[in-house]
């Protein structure tokens, strides 16, 4: 017997009929994102390597621990994205965008990577949708993204879901802000655990992110950043605060929530679940604004804003609410016997030709086994063709789920169909 292979650690099989949640899911999001004017947009699983150091930065721990990086057959390094803002930046520059409109507004779907500790809807392979803004650095744009997520989340019909929002400021203010968070974290090192001792040297904000008690403990004190910010940093903290007031979008202001990412400035947010479902991965989704971004890759200076959420861990919370799509057929059609098989079969391409979801079981057998896979299958109806039917040319539509047989003409079955569908 050869050697069975598994599948890659961290990386899952989605598979019937648990991927039915992901069709739900991945159905409100277009859905929304079509309200709010976002077009799809789709960028290659891999980029050249230096567009992630630049944009997420060297230091950070996705660049330094976790992303898959290799050299080609040509000798370029390349990797599978860690995320994807940074890819649709690329793709906005390279295509010109800038050009054909104003104001860009875009939305995506899809897996990401990064070779991480593992834990409940943290995984090596992820999934992520996302919207991104560019052209305004108004903040009206911040708060429609925002109010875009709360959409999404309530069209999901997802509890216990709430809106952290802070401000990181800008190039202006946050130095003065670092320098003062690095002398307090500096003078509290010795009660930081090893990580944190780490990332005081090369990313303090990390710190403030850190869920160790002992940390936490020490952040809990820690200067916060909206005490920092400068007048235009303020003022427009004030403004995205006064917008959201003005839909009745409820939130938080959290000033030591930082995003793990260099490239944000200013409005920062995460939406973040109070759910056993994720264990102790409560964050759902977040984003912020990112100005610099554009023109630190190459482009023009053009001001973005942009979020991301977690499709693994909102289809963990979809299934333990019982939310899916499910994929049901409407009918089933069984031959009982073989002279019958070749009708069947017709009938069911035909119906399917129509629009109609149609199941059959191409092996055939015994009546009694087709009409158990007929219940299996969850459909709304069954249709048995035998001797008797295709002489008359009238069968009957029975209810799986129960109810009267109602008898039809086989040349009118989908009409009859659908009648009994509405």
């Amino acid at each position: 017997m050869s050697q069975r292979i598994s599948g890659v650690k961290g990386m899952n099989d989605l598979l019937p009929p648990d991927i039915e949640v992901w069709h739900f899911l991945e159905a409100r999001a277009r859905e929304t994102f079509r309200r709010f004017g976002y077009q799809e947009v789709r960028t290659p699983v891999l980029e050249d390597t230096a567009l992630f150091v630049r944009s997420v930065g060297e230091e950070t721990d996705i660049v330094g621990k976790e992303m898959y990086t290799f050299e080609d057959r040509a000798g370029r390094s390349l990797s599978m994205r860690p995320e994807n803002t940074a890819p649709a930046v690329r793709a906005y520059i390279e295509h010109a965008v800038h050009v054909r409109e104003a104001v860009t507004r875009w939305y995506y779907l899809g897996p990401m990577f990064r070779y991480e500790r593992m834990k409940t809807g943290r995984y090596r392979q992820f999934w992520q949708m996302g919207g991104e803004a560019y052209g305004s650095a108004e903040p009206a744009q911040d708060a429609e993204l925002i109010d875009l997520g709360l959409q999404l989340i309530h069209g999901l019909d997802l509890p216990g879901v709430r809106l952290e929002l802070n401000s990181l400021g800008d190039e202006n203010c946050r130095p003065a802000y670092l320098a003062s968070l690095t002398a307090y974290l500096r003078a509290h090192q010795s009660e930081l655990c090893a990580e944190c001792q780490a990332r005081l040297e090369r990313n303090p904000l990390r710190v403030l992110d850190c869920k160790n008690p002992k940390c936490q403990a020490v952040v809990a004190g820690a200067p916060a950043v909206t005490d920092a910010l400068c007048r235009p940093c303020q003022a427009h903290f004030e403004a995205v605060r006064h917008k959201l007031d003005a839909i009745h979008a409820p939130y938080t202001v959290n000033p030591r929530m930082v995003r793990g990412l260099d490239y944000y400035t200013r409005t920062a947010f995460e939406f973040i679940a109070d759910a056993p479902a994720l264990g102790t991965a409560t964050a759902v989704g977040g984003g912020g604004r990112y100005d610099r971004l554009v023109q630190e890759l190459g482009g023009p200076s053009v001001p973005a804003v942009g979020w991301a959420m977690g499709m693994d861990r909102l289809c963990l919370l979809l299934a333990e609410s019982g939310k899916r799509e499910e994929a049901k057929p409407e009918l089933f059609v069984a031959a009982a016997d073989a002279a019958a098989q070749d009708e069947a079969f017709r009938l069911v391409s035909e119906l399917r030709r129509s629009g109609h979801a149609v199941d059959f079981d191409p092996r055939g057998g015994s009546l009694k086994s087709q009409m158990k896979r007929a219940d299996k299958s969850g459909a709304r109806f069954a249709l048995v063709l035998g001797e008797r039917e295709l002489a008359s040319g009238d069968g009957e539509l029975k209810p799986l789920a129960g109810g009267e047989s109602v008898r039809i003409r086989l040349d009118t079955l989908g009409a009859a169909l659908a009648a009994r569908l509405r």
